[in-house]
C-alpha cells in the first residue's frame, strides 16, 4: 500500500468534526474574528480555540493578529489537495464503471 500524504490525513481528519466543517463554511465568505465565529456556538472560547487550531494545523486556515483580535483565513491550498484525491478517485471509478458497462454490453451481444 503506498504511502499516504500526512498533510492530506489531517486535512480529511480536521473537515471530519462538524464545526470545523462549518469554520471552513464561514471562511469562503471572508476573514473573520475568533469571537466572531465562536459567536455561533454553544461552547467555551477555548475549547472553539481547539478547533482553529486543529485548521490551522493541518493548513485549511491560518491566523494573524489584528491589534487585540486574531483573524482567520482559508487557505485554499489545503482544500485542492483534497479536491484533487476526490478527482483522482471518480476518474478511477468513472473509468472502471465504462470497463464494467463495455462488459455487460460484450456479454449482451453475445448472446
Amino acid at each position: 500500500m503506498p504511502k499516504r500524504s500526512a498533510s492530506l490525513d489531517d486535512v480529511f481528519q480536521a473537515l471530519a468534526n462538524p464545526t470545523r466543517r462549518d469554520v471552513v463554511a464561514r471562511l469562503v465568505r471572508g476573514p473573520a474574528a475568533m469571537t466572531e465565529l465562536a459567536g455561533d456556538y454553544e461552547m467555551a472560547l477555548p475549547s472553539f480555540l481547539q478547533h482553529l487550531k486543529v485548521l490551522e494545523a493541518c493548513g485549511l486556515v491560518r491566523s494573524v493578529k489584528r491589534g487585540r483580535k486574531r483573524i482567520f483565513e482559508l487557505q485554499p491550498e489545503a482544500l485542492t489537495k483534497a479536491e484533487s484525491w476526490f478527482d483522482k478517485q471518480r476518474t478511477n471509478w468513472e473509468k472502471r464503471l465504462d470497463q464494467l458497462d463495455q462488459f455487460l454490453m460484450d456479454q449482451k451481444d453475445s448472446k
